[in-house]
């Protein structure tokens, strides 16, 4: 395995009150700015909207950006355009999450599109309001869905391991999703079916990097480190596996990056999610589950 850095023994868990420290303050931070913002911004496939089917003279898909533009100066919110129909028939069809009485929103949408896109005439051909893709039920379901898979976690990793590491990291996942719903609140972001897609991807990353370093934890304490203090041996396990972290984490950070700040519109905030979480990630691994099951082996010794 190629390794950048070798023979590190960085101390990771002695500053582990102040990573606690750290983390507990971005909670609070990420709590207060949804209880200031009085919840997420939620996209429309949470609160529904308005939606309007047009049919342009010509192509629009070399000025999507520039229609998305138009729309979005008017305040109804993050558009969510579409081409629709067959590749020639040049329609699109504009969502966005602004309801008014009678034809308010699309009148302004239309207004807009005549003036500042003038050059590409257009006419209607649908217009109404629709409902919010995601049902109470959905949502429901949803949040049943990933505690059962918490829970599926936490059984894995105690069979494969010992119930510490499960909790461990679990607590672990938790914190990068909150984190990363925190930065959305704070910067007042959509949250979106991608966003959530992104949180979902992240619990993905967090354990799979999680159970790396406790894989590592379980072949030192039944080898030359045999024996040792558990803060030992984990510190140990993480300087060990450092370069492995750095190099997978850089690869995926690059790409991330690289869609986050250069990539369309659409997928920004979807990277920008994963970005978050990722790095979230790796942090918690070594500063949140991995001192959690040195603190349980404290109070109750495992075996």
């Amino acid at each position: 395995m190629m390794r950048l850095i070798k023979d590190t023994n960085i101390n990771f868990l002695g500053v582990r009150k102040w990573a606690y420290g750290f983390s507990i303050t971005l909670l609070v931070i990420a709590l207060a700015s949804v209880i200031w913002h009085k919840g997420f911004n939620t996209s429309i496939e949470f609160t529904g909207g308005t939606m309007i089917q047009l049919k342009f003279q010509r192509s629009v898909d070399q000025d999507m950006g520039k229609v998305r533009s138009i729309i979005s100066a008017l305040d109804f919110g993050s558009p969510e355009i579409k081409s629709i129909g067959a590749a020639g028939d040049n329609e699109i069809q504009i969502v966005v999450k602004k309801q008014a009485e009678g034809t308010t929103v699309a009148d302004a949408i239309k207004q807009a599109l005549k003036t500042q896109y003038a050059d590409n005439p257009f006419e209607l051909r649908n217009e109404q309001k629709v409902g919010p893709k995601i049902g109470k039920e959905l949502i429901r379901n949803a949040f049943w869905a990933i505690l059962l898979s918490m829970i599926a976690i936490i059984i894995y990793i105690w069979v494969r391991f010992n119930l510490p590491y499960g909790f461990g990291g679990v607590v672990g996942i938790f914190h990068d999703c909150f984190i990363t719903l925190g930065f959305f609140s704070i910067t007042n972001r959509e949250i979106s079916l991608g966003t959530i897609a992104a949180i979902l991807t992240i619990m993905g990353y967090s354990i799979n990097d999680t159970i790396v370093i406790f894989d590592r934890v379980r072949e030192n304490l039944g080898g030359k480190l045999v024996g040792k203090d558990l803060e030992i041996v984990i510190n140990k396990s993480i300087n060990q596996c450092l370069s492995r972290t750095i190099i997978t984490t850089s690869t995926v950070l690059f790409v991330l990056i690289a869609f986050a700040f250069f990539g369309g519109t659409v997928i920004r905030d979807f990277a920008l999610a994963l970005l978050v979480g990722c790095m979230s990630g790796v942090y918690s691994t070594v500063y949140i589950a991995s001192p959690i099951v040195v603190e349980w082996h404290k109070k109750w010794p495992m075996k």
